[in-house]
């Protein structure tokens, strides 16, 4: 089968991070990620199926590995070689569309779920990574023997698929692996009625998360800050209130709320921060910006940052991460999930309208530099298409 794999290439990995320093996505040409020809993943027991991926996202994450940008902390979560690729809509052997929650949860490592009706990404305990008939790996896409979204078969239990009804388009079954993402965020930032909460970002993961706060809170003013004219138009259209450039969020946010500067930081400010961008930068922004007491939710991968964090102490922050989905307490006192609520989000939203440019496998290299400048080229989700691929 055809596949982009990614193998445990020091000299090449540095390379990637040196070389994309200097030009995003430039690890696609010099690092250790290739296209191949390889056998299919084998079933690893009973309760995984085989999938063939149709679109695949390229991701921020994706990025971060391709680009030797990767934290160190994921070595022990992950399995070499592996197949990249965790944003996946496919379909298994019957031909039923299946989109794919990628998270490897107890129940696919042959461990029972933490309580009845859980997601693979429920529990309080990773010890589960440990056990069962796979390798190291916390997602499809990170593990040796699962394969990944990016090529033309994987395996994924039961557990991680989701049937994709008729009425949604293949762009929007793409695309609500992030959006479920964003349903997790919205739901984490426990923000009141009637507050004011800022969304650092407005690439995929701020757009779902703006969606997802509109339609699923009763916040009364959500700030987008963004960069471009696209990401721009349609933060307003998913329902951002106001929507300024990064260099403008601080003069934003104090207008808003009605409060005073103090140095660089303000005396008030947002009740809830989400950040979507996850740099340095931006989690001083995010400190800066959210009023003492306030909540900071951290939805974009930070890596290894340096950060003053004594505004954490001093403003008596809560500051919590968003990692994937799971099962949602709505404030109604009903019981859902990250994804069940995605599809919803999706077909109200109309978010496969964030698919911005679809490119095959053979041209990886292309693709991936064109999500590195997505946003400055007009542009949101890049995906690969394998539609058009022999399935075997």
């Amino acid at each position: 089968m055809k596949a982009l794999v990614f193998e445990r290439k020091e000299l090449k990995y540095a390379a990637a991070a040196i070389g994309s320093r200097l030009s995003p996505g430039f690890g696609s040409q010099v690092g250790p990620l290739q296209l191949k020809d390889i056998d299919p993943p084998e079933i690893p027991d009973d309760g995984w199926q085989r999938v063939f991926p149709l679109l695949s996202g390229i991701c921020g994450s994706d990025l971060a590995t391709v680009d030797g940008r990767s934290s160190r902390y994921f070595d022990p979560l992950v399995s070499f070689p592996f197949v990249p690729g965790h944003e996946v809509f496919g379909v298994i052997e019957d031909g039923t569309r299946v989109v794919l929650e990628p998270v490897l949860g107890a129940e696919s490592r042959g461990e029972d779920p933490p309580f009845d009706g859980a997601c693979p990404g429920d529990g309080n305990d990773y010890g589960y990574l440990l056990n069962g008939p796979i390798g190291d790996g916390i997602q499809v896409g990170y593990c040796c023997d699962t394969g990944g979204g990016w090529s033309t078969q994987l395996v994924a239990h039961s557990s991680q698929l989701h049937e994709v009804p008729s009425d949604l388009s293949d762009e929007g079954a793409v695309i609500l692996e992030p959006a479920a993402v964003g349903v997790h965020t919205a739901l984490k930032a426990k923000a009141e009625p009637g507050g004011v909460v800022v969304v650092q970002g407005a690439g995929t993961m701020g757009l779902c998360v703006t969606a997802a706060l509109r339609a699923l809170t009763d916040v009364e003013t959500i700030i987008v800050s963004a960069k471009y004219p696209l990401q721009k138009s349609l933060a307003e259209e998913l329902g951002a209130d106001l929507i300024v450039e990064p260099r403008e969020l601080k003069r934003a946010v104090r207008k808003v709320s009605g409060c005073r500067m103090i140095g660089d930081s303000l005396s008030g400010g947002a009740d809830v921060t989400i950040d979507a961008v996850g740099n340095a930068g931006s989690i001083g922004t995010s400190l800066s910006i959210t009023r003492p007491r306030g909540r900071v939710v951290m939805m974009g991968m930070p890596g290894v940052t340096k950060v003053d964090l004594t505004a954490l102490w001093h403003r008596e922050l809560e500051i919590v991460g968003s990692y994937t989905y799971g099962t949602e307490f709505l404030s109604d006192g009903t019981v859902s999930n990250s994804y069940a609520l995605a599809f919803d989000l999706v077909r109200d939203k109309k978010l496969e309208r964030l698919v911005s440019a679809a490119y095959p496998l053979d041209r990886y290299k292309d693709a991936i530099r064109h999500a590195a400048e997505a946003g400055s080229l007009g542009a949101i989700k890049i995906v690969f298409d394998m539609r058009g691929e022999k399935r075997r």
